[in-house]
């Protein structure tokens, strides 16, 4: 008889975003005539720039002729796009990061939780708290994070960094000392950022340790302030120990084109093996290659009019993360967010739960925001709302919440 992988019995109840769809169907089903904003998933709603539709076109047309077909993509990716993600994403910020060091795929969700595979099963996990749940998930199938502890409401195998406002939502070096540390800046889901001097820090701490760090960059586009880093590689010694995931869901809204990328360093090893090597034996075996229509619409992105539009994009959902934070800070709530970042962190008010302050916002003013329990145990009594809606259901939304 076949047996099943019991390490997905331990995790909880359904994927998070998977559950909030699930009560807005049965409310919707209830209430068919009721107009719902929806700022909870980090989707985009505004159209692929014109550059990028051009570069779709025109590589549809070259699927049509036998001289300019295309099959299966290289396995790391077309070399022109890896070329230009490496001038522009790295090289101009003084990042030396070759196109060997760079690997294309279908997006950072994906990367993030197929990386763990080239690691051992007895690696110590650390994360921050709140986390992007698929960090979590992902090590809890593959067997790492021993049993969800319902009295704490986490894994007792796994390491937690509290980020809370205390610390400014930042994680501070755990007590216990991990072998993987998975870091997003700007964070997804508070929106916090740290300096380029305490990035250095932690790496410098991988380093001394012997730790992974598995930098998640896929909100840079959105950072505003100058001392923030876009990349963990503008730290000295960041290629001995760290990877980087990117994606081009965020900036360029390729959420249903899917494409980004995974930057492991060839100074990158472990026991004098390469994790280089490791992940592109991988990833030749299990990932035929993110479509060549889609890689060209991805160096798009990097023409001079692609920047241009992209920026633009940034610019108006920034524009709504502004006015869903000044909008509710006006309002009295406490929040944080929405100046690197295109999600804003609020405070629940009261002494409403994070899941109570969803079922509130869904019924009294048909808006929905995602609950921060569902990202982990110090999420609880917090709610993010992402600015990825039109600015005009912002607008609304915020008028919708302030008049509670």
């Amino acid at each position: 008889m076949f047996t099943i992988n019991e390490n997905y019995l331990k995790l909880p109840g359904s994927y998070l975003f998977s559950d909030i769809a699930k009560k807005i169907a049965a409310y919707q089903k209830e209430n068919p005539e009721k107009e719902i904003i929806r700022l909870g998933i980090g989707d985009v709603t505004q159209p692929l720039a014109p550059a990028i539709i051009e570069a779709l076109h025109g590589a549809v047309e070259e699927m049509a002729h036998a001289e300019t077909f295309h099959g299966y993509a290289p396995d790391k990716g077309y070399v022109f796009l890896r070329e230009a993600i490496a001038k522009n994403d790295y090289q101009d910020r003084s990042c030396d990061i070759d196109p060997e060091e760079i690997f294309v795929s279908d997006g950072a969700k994906c990367d993030s939780g197929n990386i763990q595979e080239i690691l051992g099963l007895d690696n110590k996990i650390a994360v921050c708290d709140p986390v992007y749940p698929v960090y979590v998930d992902t090590n809890v199938m593959a067997g790492r994070t021993g049993n969800y502890n319902k009295t704490t409401q986490n894994f007792d195998g796994m390491i937690y960094m509290p980020c809370t406002a205390e610390n400014n939502f930042a994680p501070e070096f755990p007590k216990e000392t991990p072998d993987v540390i998975y870091l997003c800046f700007p964070n997804n889901p508070t929106g916090s950022t740290i300096s380029k001097e305490q990035l250095q820090g932690w790496v410098d701490y991988a380093n001394k340790n012997g730790s992974l760090i598995i930098y998640d960059a896929a909100y840079e586009a959105y950072i505003t302030e100058e001392d923030v880093p876009h990349s963990i590689y503008e730290c000295e010694g960041a290629k001995t120990c760290a990877i980087e995931l990117r994606s081009f869901s965020k900036n360029a809204g390729f959420t249903g084109v899917r494409l980004g990328f995974a930057v492991v360093p060839k100074d990158l090893k472990s026991g004098g093996v390469s994790l280089n090597d490791l992940w592109a034996r991988r990833h030749g075996t299990k990932y035929n290659g993110a479509p060549y229509i889609v890689q060209k619409a991805g160096a798009a992105v990097y023409t001079e009019a692609g920047k241009a539009q992209v920026k633009e994009q940034v610019a108006y959902y920034m524009r709504n993360a502004h006015t869903i934070y000044n909008g509710l800070k006006d309002a009295g709530y406490t929040v944080s967010g929405g100046v690197n970042a295109p999600y804003v962190w609020l405070k629940t008010p009261g002494n409403q739960t994070s899941w109570e302050f969803f079922d509130t916002l869904l019924h009294e003013v048909n808006v929905v925001g995602t609950p921060g329990s569902g990202f982990g145990a110090c999420g609880e009594g917090y709610f993010r709302l992402s600015a990825f809606g039109t600015y005009e259901n912002t607008i609304e939304a915020i008028k919708r919440i302030t008049k509670m």
